[in-house]
């Protein structure tokens, strides 16, 4: 998909989508940056690529974290000098209700789904502009448009995200640079035989998601020739929020 080369950030990519995203970028020849908190499985990432013949680099990375970001990408453009892809996929949730929710819960929330959003954009955005342009897919959730008790947190920041999306896209769009969002459903990170039946009936594919169905839509949103597709919110449910659903 004429990845070969470029230079690709995914934030929180040390476990779940966000290692499946950057495993997909390195297996097309993408070389790959591992932004992640967590110094164990960010550096479990980077072994992984690069002892299957892949090109990654591990930095430690809080996206809440201002001066975290603008080291980040500083460090990414001196050692590649450019950058060419950032997938914002970092994100937390607490599911708490609204009665209980702390201030400080909602701010722990918002800065590193909406805000670290919007910081690693920038700050990659400063570095895409002098280089020709670049890509840039936030990674929401269908709980920016549908909800349960007790994700009021999580949805406002992923809806943020979805709205930010659309703005950047237009701020943007004279440097080169394509913001596109991506709406993951029920995507199983875990034990994905232990679902039940009902679980996959739920969905108008017949199955629940896997997180190689998130990577494909990254490839497909950076691929050349996709210039097209800008400011853009993608729905990746497997028909889930399409479907009528009644409770017995």
């Amino acid at each position: 998909m004429t990845h070969r080369g470029k230079v690709v950030i995914i934030t929180g990519s040390g476990r779940g989508i966000g290692r499946c995203i950057a495993e997909a970028f390195a297996a097309e020849g993408s070389k790959v940056v591992v932004a992640e908190k967590d110094p164990e499985t960010g550096s479990e990432t980077e072994r992984l690529i690069n002892s299957s013949g892949g090109e990654a680099f591990f930095i430690s990375t809080d996206v809440g974290i201002p001066g975290a970001v603008t080291s980040m990408a500083r460090l990414v453009a001196e050692k590649y000098g450019r950058i060419d892809v950032l997938i914002n996929n970092a994100g937390v949730g607490i599911w708490k209700s609204p009665l209980d929710l702390t201030v400080e819960e909602w701010d722990a929330v918002a800065a590193t789904n909406l805000r670290g959003t919007f910081l690693c954009a920038r700050e990659a955005a400063r570095w895409m502009k002098d280089t020709g342009g670049g890509c840039i897919i936030n990674i929401a959730s269908t709980r920016a448009f549908m909800s349960e008790p007790g994700s009021e947190a999580y949805a406002a920041s992923k809806g943020g995200i979805v709205a930010l999306t659309h703005a950047l896209a237009a701020s943007l769009a004279p440097c080169r640079i394509r913001v596109n969002c991506i709406s993951p459903g029920w995507i199983e990170t875990g034990d994905y035989g232990a679902l039940r039946e009902e679980d996959h009936k739920q969905h108008l594919s017949g199955r629940v998601g896997r997180p190689c169905d998130i990577a494909g839509a990254c490839l497909f949103l950076a691929a050349d020739g996709n210039e097209f597709i800008n400011g853009e919110n993608i729905i990746i449910d497997g028909g889930m929020t399409r479907k009528m659903i009644y409770e017995p």
